[in-house]
């Protein structure tokens, strides 16, 4: 009995296409640790496979923070 979450696989493209992110940019993320990636043996050529859980995780892990630093604007509102 299979005890693990059903989980759908992606390719590299279709990763890509469900962050919305070039090919290129989402193999850099693996390559950086950025992104949980699971490589297929066997090829000359890793083939990668992505869940899509690991994705949105991988997202949620590292929510965007608004700069705090100062514009021209900001600089003549504040004189």
């Amino acid at each position: 009995m299979n005890m693990l979450p059903q989980s759908d696989w992606l390719t590299v493209s279709e990763a890509a296409a469900y962050l919305k992110v070039k090919p290129r940019t989402l193999l850099l993320w693996v390559r950086q640790g950025k992104l949980q990636a699971y490589a297929l043996s066997g090829t000359k050529r890793r083939i990668w496979r992505f869940r899509k859980e690991d994705l949105d995780a991988a997202l949620l892990a590292s929510p965007v923070i608004p700069s705090k630093a100062p514009t021209v604007l900001s600089e003549r509102r504040s004189n």
